[in-house]
């Protein structure tokens, strides 16, 4: 098996590449019809009433947070076992931020660590003004407990559902919002489906809906309802605050609409494979990634944990040998608090140590639609070669 296999990669097809050429033969490259049916597709499929899409998911989690009203003097909270855009998001807006420590089996954020810490807060006058749970490797969080815990001190919820379009909670598609105010997508090449860079912003709020079209566009409106006076004449936008240019392309948005018709084979294929994992890695000293009854995941990821009192290696030896036999692992993710620009801030080293023994214990292997049984059976092989 000399071909590098990597641990995640896009699927496009000949009806994508069509979709991306009718577009490129249009009159519309940006701002035109191929973003609304985007959109629409992707609300319908989630079960939500609107849909934002734009140029990333940092950006969908920064207008989100700008939607809200997140500002100085605010603060928000997200888990450290996620990618740096969960927390800076908040940082644009001028917000502190802080974490809350993981569940040390779903490694999404804990319930009873957020518990205790809003009980703290109240008590100190520092409750957050926004909570970003984000469903770690397409396993949703505990979001009704979550929204129950935020609704009794008065705060809003932004899912981070980067890696879980597709997925299901309480039998409903995440992307839904019935726990939260919003819901962010991601549609990066790793992900489930893709349109190149791209993000989208879900919600069931007519009026963070209107704002969130507005910020993508330079906080401008061309709704003559909303203008402060009478306009000049038919020409006329009026910028309302101060947004910024996170509009999606129509040929992102033609692909993205494109890979929707697929979604739901990406899924059963990387559940399918997971499952697969879970029985050929079954015998292992490793932890194989464990799900919530309430969940049913997309699978963006797939995650072992060492077990390393029984390994005779370290992490990093055998995180580097699945490397040098071609297998394109990774980890996800090194924990935000202890990112040098965080210490500055003045985070620590074992602050949130349940974020940080996963850390020490984690690897990604690779999972996604184009993976081979026989690729797999090649990691699962080597890795067991590797650990035993």
């Amino acid at each position: 098996m000399s071909n590098f296999i990597p641990y995640g990669r896009q699927n496009i097809n000949q009806a994508d590449i069509d979709a991306v050429v009718e577009v490129l033969e249009s009159a519309f490259l940006t701002q035109g019809p191929a973003i609304e049916r985007f959109e629409e597709v992707v609300a319908k499929y989630s079960g939500a009433k609107f849909a934002v899409a734009v140029t990333s998911a940092t950006a969908a989690l920064h207008i989100s947070c700008q939607a809200l009203g997140l500002g100085k003097g605010d603060r928000l909270w997200t888990s450290p076992n996620t990618f740096v855009a969960s927390a800076n998001c908040g940082l644009y807006c001028g917000a502190e931020v802080d974490f809350v420590d993981i569940d040390p089996t779903t490694y999404n954020l804990c319930t009873t660590q957020l518990k205790e810490k809003l009980e703290k807060a109240s008590a100190n006058g520092q409750l957050p003004k926004v909570i970003v749970p984000v469903h770690f490797a397409g396993q949703s969080c505990q979001m009704e407990a979550i929204s129950a815990l935020s609704q009794s001190y008065g705060i809003k919820i932004i899912e981070d559902a980067s890696h879980s379009i597709g997925s299901s909670y309480q039998s409903k598609p995440v992307g839904s919002c019935t726990y939260s105010d919003l819901t962010v997508f991601s549609f990066h090449p790793v992900k489930i489906i893709t349109s190149g860079e791209g993000g989208m912003v879900l919600t069931n709020d007519a009026g963070l809906y209107q704002k969130l079209i507005r910020l993508r566009t330079h906080g401008i409106t061309r709704d003559v309802t909303l203008m402060h006076g009478e306009p000049d004449g038919p020409w006329s936008y009026q910028q309302l605050e101060l947004g910024y240019n996170y509009r999606m392309t129509d040929i992102q948005a033609a692909l993205g609409a494109s890979q929707m018709d697929r979604l739901e084979k990406f899924i059963d294929r990387r559940r399918f494979l997971a499952h697969r994992y879970n029985q050929l890695l079954s015998h292992l000293p490793i932890q194989l990634p464990l799900q919530h009854k309430d969940c049913e995941s997309s699978w963006h990821l797939y995650v072992i944990r060492l077990r390393l009192p029984e390994l005779s290696k370290t992490h990093r030896q055998i995180f580097e040998e699945l490397r040098q036999a071609n297998i394109g692992v990774n980890l996800h993710y090194i924990p935000v608090h202890t990112q040098p620009y965080y210490t500055d801030l003045g985070f620590q080293h074992g602050d949130f140590p349940e974020t940080e023994k996963y850390y020490s214990e984690a690897i990604s292997i690779p999972l996604h639609y184009g993976l081979t049984l026989e690729q797999q059976d090649y990691i699962v092989d080597t890795l067991k070669a590797i650990v035993r």
